[in-house]
């Protein structure tokens, strides 16, 4: 279908700003560059900016509590995205907000190390770091241990998918679902048709994304076969937690986050794969201007909710 007309606004102005291709940048001038429309800030029961133990320092962590008060709550630990260099807790705000009272959980926003400072796999073990700790210490943060959801959006949505399988492998921690919003799975493979078709003009192009991918990997040859790195590559799928998969039509990775969901269901786990036509990747963070992306957050929050609350112990 042709673009929403919200989302052709939002293409327009961005065009209008003149604003360089993030790959013209350095990794810093990039990270001052990335900056999504966040709108009004959507009040919680409380936040707390805490660091947790991480495998190579401290990890940062904004956590969030809902509205109504609970003697423990089930958990959404939320990777952000921004191609595993330019996103931060800060730029994920407003997701992480929606998340939290549409879920009625407390969510965990990780700000894992970011490439090319800290390349594959840095982000990886702190994300994992930050799930296990969440798990072990679920007393700290009013968390059910038996009710851990992970989530993340993009470059997130690849951590997350990452991280569902190494709990899996590592028969720890439990993880009850995984919430996958347009994931980087594929991210060495052939050029997909989504790829080869919206590589300019919606948001996200195929040039960006090949900057992130080079800055984040170790340009070796392993690398390309890495599940760690693409999730796609993981030789056994069962097992796994449920997922909610969401891709936008005019998105360059949405052939390989609706062929990740296809994989999953084909080893027989438990997926809802949801595409929203006419919008782009990233339109989640832009809920405040782009309709769709406040009813991508609202399905999002239901598929949590009913994870959490008719399910207390973990999902097979």
């Amino acid at each position: 279908m042709s673009l929403d007309p919200q989302t052709k606004a939002l293409l327009d102005y961005l065009a209008s700003l003149g604003t360089p291709p993030l790959e013209t940048l350095t990794p810093e001038l990039a990270r001052k560059a990335f900056q999504l429309p966040q709108g009004e800030i959507e009040a919680v029961g409380r936040v707390e900016d805490r660091k947790i133990p991480g495998p190579e320092g401290e990890i940062p962590v904004r956590v969030y509590y809902p509205k109504e008060a609970q003697p423990s709550y089930p958990a959404l630990v939320y990777f952000h995205g921004g191609g595993w260099m330019v996103g931060n807790i800060e730029t994920h705000d407003n997701i992480c907000r929606a998340l939290t009272n549409l879920a009625n959980c407390v969510t965990i926003s990780v700000d894992y190390r970011l490439a090319p400072e800290h390349k594959f796999p840095a982000a990886v073990y702190d994300c994992y770091a930050a799930v296990e700790y969440v798990s072990e210490h679920a007393a700290e943060f009013q968390v059910d241990p038996v009710r851990i959801a992970v989530g993340g959006d993009s470059a997130g949505g690849n951590l997350a998918a990452v991280i569902s399988n190494l709990a899996k492998d590592k028969q720890k921690p439990a993880v009850c679902f995984q919430l996958l919003l347009y994931p980087a799975t594929n991210i060495w493979g052939e050029p997909s048709p989504s790829m080869l078709d919206n590589a300019e003009g919606y948001f996200l192009t195929r040039g960006t994304m090949e900057w992130f991918l080079n800055c984040y990997s170790n340009g070796e040859e392993e690398d390309k076969g890495n599940p760690l790195l693409a999730p796609i590559h993981y030789e056994n799928f069962s097992g796994l937690p449920p997922a909610l998969v969401i891709t936008a039509e005019y998105d360059p990775l949405r052939d390989e986050g609706e062929l990740y969901a296809r994989k999953l269901e084909e080893a027989g786990v438990k997926v809802e794969l949801v595409r929203y036509d006419g919008t782009i990747h990233g339109f989640m963070s832009m809920a405040s201007v782009i309709s769709l992306g406040k009813s991508a957050l609202e399905k999002s929050g239901h598929a949590l909710k009913e994870v959490f609350y008719l399910a207390k112990s973990p999902i097979k």
